[in-house]
């Protein structure tokens, strides 16, 4: 990353990060699909997989309004989240448990996503980027009901099934 002199550089570094982030997930989350055994969480899990291709298509375009290649930064902090997932799949346990485990993984993935997708619109906002924030925010809504679904379809039942393992 280049010296941050302005903070259009901080929003262009963002946009980056999270083109690589959703680009990483784009190739992670079909294994975590499969691993997972609840069928509606099987559903919301390939909604999101669904969204998210098109979430990269948004940071392509947010980042022609920024004159800058959506590439070009790799995300640690989604690689080692998803690794972290990855890793809960490899586990053999009761299918509640394993579920349950993926929806934690998945959870931390999309609080760090509203994260950064919210303070990226609120940077595009200061700086009257309205195109660039609208994109933004359409992309903080769709993780935002993704985490919310989560949490219901664990709070529903899946997490009640694992205590009883």
């Amino acid at each position: 990353m280049e010296a941050l002199k302005e903070l259009k550089a901080l929003l262009a570094h963002e946009v980056q990060m999270m083109h690589s982030a959703e680009n990483i997930l784009l190739a992670g989350l079909p294994l975590i699909i499969e691993k997972a055994s609840n069928e509606e969480l099987k559903a919301v899990l390939d909604m999101h997989w669904k969204e998210t291709g098109m979430q990269v298509k948004r940071l392509e375009k947010a980042a022609e309004y920024l004159h800058i290649s959506a590439s070009g930064n790799q995300n640690p902090g989604m690689k080692g989240l998803l690794t972290e997932s990855e890793k809960l799949t490899q586990q053999e346990g009761a299918e509640p448990l394993v579920d349950t485990a993926l929806i934690v993984g998945m959870q931390k993935i999309e609080h760090y996503e509203i994260a950064s997708y919210g303070t990226a619109a609120y940077l595009a906002d200061e700086l009257g980027l309205t195109e660039v924030a609208d994109l933004l925010r359409e992309t903080l809504l769709e993780e935002r009901n993704t985490s919310s679904i989560l949490g219901q379809i664990a709070q529903k039942n899946i997490i009640r099934q694992a205590a009883k393992v």
